[in-house]
């Protein structure tokens, strides 16, 4: 018998709860540790980044409107849904050359980092809200509110770990986002959106597009209903970039690099607060 010519998945991206082709329609082969082509993703274009703006946009007025403890519910229910497709991650990883132990040590990080932040929703207005003095018969709160939209470039290295690190604490409060994916291994980032899909979460909330940073970073930095932008990237010009598009419209940007996304520095409750407005009400005392 002839040797069987095996059928390569191409992944689709993860856009407003759904999972469209690029509308370029174009993909790229996706290799192995070796070399090997395993699959194909999708080519994302200036008008899929357009589309996920829009989804996040439209779904930002119902995901921060729900109440603190139903999100940090949802969070948890994407680790649980996460915890039971461990293999399949493992997997994954397994064939861009992590080891067996390094792999299983990813995945079970990125649940326990679902977890981290699933426990923080409910506690961010007592940690950064505060009930202001002031010299007048008023009562005076400064509260915590999501940003809006956030675009997120995330790094090749640690492809669902550093994915989960950076949507876990932007969803967390309250806002939705755009993730670029790592172009060199993308799998475990569009896998996730499976993940996503399955759980809770609401579409629109977290949109995943694969392809190339140099032809979706511009697009994603410089659209004006994005509200902050989330990067890992360490070049100097791609920051600049970022920076130089971010202050047309006054976006808010957070650079975010590391070696080592293992490290439980990742777990910290001041990654929320970067993406949140505070907003002081006056109220007056009277009988």
């Amino acid at each position: 018998m002839p040797k069987r010519i095996e059928v390569l998945k191409t992944y689709k991206t993860y856009v407003g709860g759904k999972f469209p082709r690029s509308e370029s329609d174009r993909t790229y082969q996706v290799k192995d540790s070796k070399g090997s082509h395993i699959a194909n993703a999708c080519r994302c274009s200036r008008k899929d980044v357009r589309n996920a703006v829009l989804a996040a946009r439209s779904a930002f007025g119902g995901w921060s409107g729900r109440s603190a403890y139903n999100r940090g519910q949802v969070l948890y229910r994407i680790a649980e849904m996460l915890e039971g497709r461990k293999d399949q991650f493992v997997g994954e990883l397994e064939q861009f050359g992590v080891k067996s132990k390094d792999a299983a040590a990813e995945v079970e990080t990125s649940v326990d980092r679902l977890i981290y932040y699933a426990g923080w929703t409910d506690k961010i207005s007592q940690i950064f809200g505060t009930i202001n003095p002031v010299a007048s018969s008023h009562f005076n709160f400064s509260t915590p509110e999501p940003t809006g939209v956030v675009g997120i470039a995330a790094p090749h290295t640690s492809p669902l770990l550093s994915v989960v690190s950076l949507i876990a604490p932007v969803i967390a409060g309250g806002n939705t986002c755009i993730v670029l994916s790592g172009e060199t291994y993308p799998l475990p980032a569009v896998s996730f959106g499976e993940v996503l899909h399955a759980s809770d979460v609401p579409g629109g909330v977290v949109n995943i597009l694969t392809g190339f940073k140099d032809e979706m970073l511009d697009h994603l930095s410089s659209h004006m209903d994005v509200n902050a932008v989330f990067n890992t990237l360490t070049d100097k010009s791609t920051r600049k970039l970022i920076d130089e598009n971010a202050s047309i419209s006054v976006k808010r940007v957070f650079h975010y690099s590391t070696d080592d996304w293992l490290d439980q520095s990742h777990e910290n409750p001041y990654i929320i607060d970067e993406f949140l407005e505070i907003k002081t009400t006056w109220h007056p005392i009277g009988d």
